[in-house]
């Protein structure tokens, strides 16, 4: 299968929102407990301002996956650090589209004079976590029974690369 890299763009939108919804509504990787509306889309753009975004997309111009760098925090003092969110279209996992939109990221990261990328991963993400091994990070935290959702209780696994 053939796929390449590009920032997202607003021709992006509703893809991206449908993707992110089928994660919010069949896994813990999404956070939200409802389907966001596409409008939410600007949230995405705003949050990540400044930052490298990515759109794996086929031959056809076919939205596969989307993903995204964003402030860890807005103090000056952190601006090295950002956090880094993908996510697949369910049926194309597995094909090395993640590895790639990861390698994207990390050097646009290193472009913009990043040092430290964060993940942000629920316990109940066994294939996030192990992916994010396999790819160099690291754990680095965990905060225990955070979150809830669908009446499961998760903890907020940290990992992280060092650029």
């Amino acid at each position: 299968m053939k796929y390449y890299m590009v920032p997202m763009s607003p021709e992006d939108r509703e893809t991206v929102i449908d993707i992110f919804n089928h994660y919010i509504e069949n896994s813990f990787a999404a956070y939200p407990e409802k389907k966001v509306p596409y409008e939410f889309f600007e949230f995405f753009l705003r949050n990540t301002a400044g930052y490298p975004t990515v759109a794996a997309k086929d031959e056809n111009k076919n939205l596969l996956g989307f993903g995204m760098l964003h402030p860890h925090s807005p103090m000056p003092t952190l601006a090295g650090t950002a956090e880094i969110t993908y996510f697949i279209r369910p049926e194309f996992t597995g094909k090395g589209i993640g590895a790639a939109m990861l390698g994207y990221l990390l050097e646009g990261a290193g472009e913009k004079g990043l040092h430290c990328i964060l993940a942000n991963i629920s316990s109940l993400n066994d294939g996030s976590i192990r992916f994010h091994l396999n790819h160099g990070f690291e754990e680095c935290g965990r905060f225990r029974e955070v979150g809830k959702k669908k009446g499961k209780l998760f903890d907020t696994v940290w990992m992280q690369k060092l650029l």
